[in-house]
């Protein structure tokens, strides 16, 4: 059988942001690809860019490796991969040309590509993978070793006498079980450990219970696993929970769908696989307000070891809610925060600034949120259009030439925001210091209450910093808002 490189394109250390937070996770989708391909019956490799510098080195490795097909493949269940941020773009383009100085055949499986195949074609990959990948994959190559029409693949774009082809959309895989476990042998583990050691942080690695996302937020992408929603059986992803807990000493776990425990009642037989095996875990997940008011779902949840829990909030706008179609309410984000943070979990929330229509009463609406529920973090980003999204398609006649971020802190408006980039990158960090700020006052409010550990000890510390600098923030951003007025 032939030999098979995988690679992706996301670069961690090209990241800046996400370099420093010294958290990486390694390429789960690749993986789950290539354990496919090998499954049945080819000889396959991969090259991890996740901890490299640069896509240079891939040089040596095709040089040396002589594979037959290089497979770009890129971890869709990775967020920042859907963000098509330019300098992992670029990247790509560099080791498509890497493979073709090479002789191989270039597949290339991303979001990027999957919006923009024309232009990975224009650079010399031979075929874009659209939509989800394993199969695909295993039927394209299956079609070129054996010399059949691979115009009946569906969910591939390749260009033929000077024309794209694009051919029908594959329906998505229903039975995750079938698909074999993630070729974990393949990832250097004890690289990405050391990483996490510098983090000062428990080591973690990711695991997908799940594929897709059914609700509409209009602002959502969902280009590989689309709108449906399939899921692992529970007794699958406690088999795979049991060989990384054996194999890499792990006991922490990113649990990186886009919902979790969505399906009725996989949560509980989840806690109950876990006993059944005897594993003791935490995990953290991403989930919706509204899903987690069911009180005998919270209860397995954390008897199962949910450690803390990402709320896409979004907004304390409901104006800005239903403008996006979240389809959820400033009641439920409310309700659920409490019964979580009252049962032990921690609860951090996605914050999104500068969706269309939102003014600054709006801004003061989700600041105040933040303050009067003190999630344990917060992220905090602005409206990014992504191709394929009701979103976008209202706001594209606005791009000026960029329409994808650098980096994932780029933070540029792509479009006509109510206020300018400037703003909106001070907003981000005066929102951090308002977090940081109530977190300290609340904590040194509990000092001569109960025990205090070092974290907490240090945000009452950080007062001295954070007071000064929010105050001072503040008065620049409201002069920035009476220049817009004026």
């Amino acid at each position: 059988m032939k030999n098979v490189l995988f690679t992706h394109s996301y670069f961690y250390q090209m990241d800046p942001k996400q370099w420093k937070n010294q958290t990486p996770f390694p390429p789960l989708g690749t993986i789950y690809a290539a354990s496919n391909l090998r499954e049945n019956g080819y000889n396959v490799s991969l090259y991890d860019v996740g901890l490299k510098e640069n896509p240079s080195e891939l040089k040596s490795i095709l040089k040396k490796s002589k594979p037959n097909y290089l497979v770009i493949y890129d971890d869709g269940f990775n967020y920042l991969t859907k963000m098509c941020l330019t300098k992992m773009r670029e990247a790509c383009f560099e080791m498509i040309s890497y493979g073709k100085a090479q002789n191989c055949t270039v597949i290339v499986s991303s979001s990027d590509s999957t919006d923009h195949y024309k232009e990975y074609i224009d650079k010399g990959a031979d075929f874009i993978i659209i939509g989800e990948g394993e199969q695909t994959l295993l039927e394209l190559i299956n079609s070129l070793e054996n010399d059949t029409n691979y115009s009946n693949v569906t969910g591939i774009a390749y260009r033929e006498k000077n024309e794209y082809i694009k051919t029908n959309k594959r329906l998505v895989l229903k039975n995750l079980d079938q698909l074999p476990l993630p070729a974990w042998d393949l990832i250097d583990v004890d690289s990405y450990k050391q990483i996490w050691k510098n983090s000062k942080q428990e080591f973690t690695l990711n695991i997908a219970t799940t594929r897709g996302c059914p609700y509409k937020c209009n602002w959502c992408a969902k280009p590989i696993y689309g709108q449906r929603y399939n899921s692992h059986s529970p007794k699958r992803i406690t088999e795979l929970i049991n060989y990384l807990v054996k194999n890499y000493d792990v006991n922490r776990f990113w649990m990186c769908d886009d919902i979790f425990g969505l399906k009725p009642n996989w949560v509980q037989e989840f806690n109950k696989e876990l006993k059944k095996n005897k594993l003791d875990i935490s995990y953290y997940i991403q989930s919706r307000a509204d899903l987690l008011l069911k009180e005998d779902t919270i209860d397995a949840l954390v008897e199962s070891g949910l450690e803390e829990v990402w709320i896409g909030a979004e907004s304390g706008s409901q104006k800005i809610l239903d403008a996006m179609d979240k389809g959820t309410t400033i009641a439920q984000i409310e309700e659920s925060t409490k019964i979580l943070q009252n049962k032990g979990v921690k609860v951090a929330f996605f914050i999104q600034y500068g969706y269309l229509g939102e003014t600054k009463e709006d801004i003061d609406l989700t600041i105040n949120m933040i303050k009067n529920l003190k999630p344990d973090n917060i992220g905090v980003s602005v409206s990014y259009p992504l191709p394929e999204t009701p979103f976008y398609e209202k706001v594209k006649h606005q791009f000026e030439g960029k329409e994808n971020w650098t980096d994932s802190d780029d933070l540029a408006m792509l479009f006509k925001g109510t206020f300018n980039d400037s703003y909106y990158r001070k907003l981000q960090r005066f929102t951090h210091k308002e977090f940081r700020k109530t977190q300290g006052i609340s904590n040194l409010k509990k000092l001569f209450q109960n025990s205090i550990n070092y974290n907490k000890l240090r945000s009452i510390l950080l007062l001295i910093y954070y007071i000064p600098t929010s105050f001072f923030d503040k008065i620049s951003l409201r002069k920035m808002e009476n220049l817009k007025s004026t």
